[in-house]
């Protein structure tokens, strides 16, 4: 569960390495794997096409916080991660680094084909 001001590790390689969230769409409180957040880049990479400070969205992909599949299993990941999306939800980034978890049907497509295991 991500909740306001929360540091967020990025999971591409969109150049940014940390953001801070500062929203969430939909008029919700916290967000869970799935949900696109407004982040604001924190720590990014010299040559990369995040720019320090910029307002981007961003789908979570990733949260400490265990999350029950339908068979009674949970899934737990080390550290929150999102990746960084533009308005169509496409990702900025041309690969994604680590586990992914299933992301809702018909979003996000792209996000898990590029991900290198998906849970």
């Amino acid at each position: 569960m991500i909740q306001k001001n929360a540091i967020l590790d990025v999971a591409d390689n969109s150049g940014a390495r940390k953001v801070l969230c500062i929203g969430f769409l939909g008029g919700k409180k916290r967000a869970l794997v799935g949900d696109v957040i407004v982040v604001s880049a924190r720590v990014v990479a010299p040559r990369g096409k995040v720019n320090k400070g910029r307002v981007y969205k961003a789908v979570v992909v990733r949260t400490k916080g265990p999350i029950r599949r339908l068979d009674g299993s949970t899934i737990r990941f080390s550290s929150n991660a999102v990746v960084l999306v533009n308005d169509q939800g496409d990702p900025l980034g041309t690969r994604v680094f680590g586990p992914v978890r299933k992301l809702p049907v018909g979003e996000f497509t792209k996000v898990m084909s590029l991900a290198v295991e998906v849970l």
